[in-house]
């Protein structure tokens, strides 16, 4: 006797046998029992997933004798009457099934639908099943819809597709439609283990678990997998020989990947890629099951309580939870599934592995402060050249923008000049000795009235300042900060300015102000665009400031945004404080060794503008 193929043997005769399947299985029942039966059916889902099979029992409820002979519809047939073993055998005369990827004309239609006039020979129903519905042609859909729409009383439409999107919506109308949803790998894993039972074949747990996971969410692939694994290790599943056959990659390979990049160990993570170019391990599983992994370590650290007991490797996944930040978890996993579609443009599957593992490893690693250091250091000329003093002009000698200072020479000064653009080479400065100037008038804009002020090119001037200048990124309040604040609130709780143009209102500071021109400063010059200024304009104009702007680039000591920041901050702090200082989280790190991950705690109050 020839040998009869897993995914055929098991197949379910009986919706009790079905699995995965409980609420497709559940709403025919119901319908078979209370005899609310529908002309038409259409079962959609991915292959393998059992609507043929499904189509089969539910013919068989329909046409069941019973063991006795006398027996009606019913949500559970006998199998052993005679209608029902000729179905199961592809030989009951009234049970026709018709492949629409291989018979997808108007004429197969129309010979289907010329025997939908006679009434059933041996059964109590007419049955036509069609598979993969969608391949039929737009004719042969429209042959079939009157049909179709009201067939005679003993004949019922079973049909089957894998694109339901591709059916004209004129035949979803006809037809009560039931999705059959991909199995759940421990679903398919039980159903695996009942299988081998029955056949008597030793499985390790393990095997299973990859074989399950492989099939992807259809039964007929995990069973035809089965049935190759079976054969690859001698009548035996091991893990080993079901890894070597599916050339998935040994999970320890990836949890040293992980481990490597939550290190920045960039030596280990090219000795596992050359370990699995040896190996001969596929570089697409080893993404695959990276992107596995890291998924279950980002519901780890959403909910830390999400982890399954029974699994042996939950344990090691919580370990690396925990040690890679939420966020790097959230990258990595975006990086593999990207990485996976570079694999066919690089010259072989490896070295385009070795590249995400390390474009992995650079997005992980920060730079030194050495190296953030030397990539923003501005090239200056001689270091002979001593800052200028609080209130003296500085104006550009003529001389080569090539010159480089070497770093150690330059002036602590120099460096805090204001309005250089990042990699702008700044020229030699000159001192001019000048009196001290008396304090502004409130109304003046850079210590000169406003009808006498004189405009220096912003890269080329050191800003005269009132007061020693802050250091980078500290907040120093203003009067004219406040009133600055209050107007930008202002504007943006009515949406008055939106994109570049609120940008440049929260990241700009209100230096001066005369009843009919305002002097802000921006640090960026590509805030300081002349479309978003003239839209700034009409905004205030709009809001009652009838005024004229000027923007200059130079240090922003005083802005919306960086007030923001700071209330984010100083908001940050007190949470953190809140947290460690509350007796329960004091009492659970002293008495069960709990940790507060880094990162985790975030204030409750986001203003996006406060007041």
């Amino acid at each position: 006797m020839s040998y009869l193929v897993l995914a055929r043997k098991y197949r379910p005769k009986t919706f009790l046998e079905m699995v995965g399947q409980d609420h497709v299985v559940r709403a025919l029942s119901n319908a078979l029992t209370q005899q609310r039966l529908h002309h038409a059916y259409l079962f959609t889902g991915t292959r393998g997933v059992g609507k043929t099979t499904v189509a089969r029992i539910l013919a068989k409820s329909l046409n069941c004798q019973g063991p006795d002979g006398h027996g009606g519809i019913t949500a559970t047939p006998c199998g052993v009457c005679q209608a029902c073993r000729d179905i199961d055998g592809g030989r009951f005369i009234d049970y026709t099934e018709l492949d629409a990827a291989s018979n997808r004309g108007v004429d197969e239609v129309q010979s289907l639908l010329e025997q939908a006039v006679y009434k059933p020979v041996q059964g109590r129903f007419k049955v036509f099943m069609i598979d993969e519905v969608h391949m039929l042609t737009g004719h042969a859909f429209n042959a079939m819809l009157k049909t179709l729409e009201e067939p005679p009383e003993y004949l019922k439409f079973v049909l089957a597709t894998t694109d339901p999107q591709k059916v004209p919506v004129t035949v979803l109308s006809r037809c009560l439609q039931f999705n059959l949803r991909p199995m759940a790998p421990e679903t398919i894993e039980e159903h695996l283990v009942q299988v081998l039972r029955a056949e008597g074949v030793e499985a390790n747990p393990q095997a299973l678990r990859l074989l399950a996971r492989a099939a992807r969410g259809s039964m007929r692939d995990a069973l035809s997998l089965t049935d190759q694994a079976i054969a690859f290790g001698g009548g035996t599943l091991q893990e080993a020989a079901v890894r070597q056959m599916l050339g998935s990659v040994d999970r320890t390979h990836v949890f040293r990947l992980i481990e490597a990049l939550a290190h920045g160990d960039g030596k280990t993570v090219v000795e596992i890629s050359e370990s699995l170019r040896l190996h001969g391990l596929s570089a697409a599983s080893a993404l695959e099951e990276m992107s596995a992994i890291l998924q279950r370590m980002a519901v780890i650290q959403a909910v830390p309580g999400a982890v399954d007991p029974r699994d042996p490797e939950s344990a090691e996944i919580a370990r690396l939870a925990q040690r890679m930040p939420a966020d790097e978890t959230q990258l990595l996993y975006s990086m593999c599934l990207h990485g996976r579609s570079e694999l066919g443009l690089a010259p072989d599957e490896y070295s385009a592995l070795t590249m995400v593992l390390l474009r992995l490893l650079a997005f992980h690693a920060p730079r030194s402060e050495a190296a953030a250091g030397s990539a923003e250091k501005k090239t200056l000329s001689d270091a002979g050249a001593a800052a200028a003093p609080p209130g003296t002009r500085v104006q550009a000698a003529p001389m080569p923008t090539t010159a480089v200072a070497e770093p150690a020479r330059i002036p602590a000064a120099i460096e805090a000049v204001a309005g250089a653009p990042p990699g702008r080479v700044l020229p030699v400065v000159e001192q001019r000795p000048q009196a001290a100037a008396p304090r502004p008038h409130p109304r003046t804009l850079n210590g000169q009235p406003a009808s006498e002020m004189v405009r220096v090119p912003v890269h080329l001037q050191a800003e005269s300042t009132r007061e020693p200048a802050a250091p980078a990124g500290r907040l120093v309040p203003t009067e004219e900060g406040d009133f600055w604040q209050a107007t930008v609130a202002a504007l943006v709780a009515r949406e008055a300015v939106a994109a570049l143009v609120r940008e440049l209102a929260l990241q700009s500071q209100l230096v001066a102000r005369d009843p009919d021109h305002w002097m802000l400063r921006v640090e960026r010059e590509s805030l300081n665009q002349s479309a978003s200024r003239e839209r700034l304009r009409a905004a205030l104009h709009a809001a009652g400031h009838a005024v004229n702007l000027s923007v200059e680039v130079g240090v922003v000591t005083d802005s919306p945004a960086r007030r923001q920041a700071a209330a984010q901050a100083e908001r940050q702090r007190a949470a953190e404080e809140a947290i460690h200082g509350d007796p329960f989280i004091q009492a659970m790190m002293r008495d069960f060794g709990a940790k507060i991950v880094p990162g985790s705690i975030k204030p409750v109050s986001t203003n996006p503008l406060p007041d």
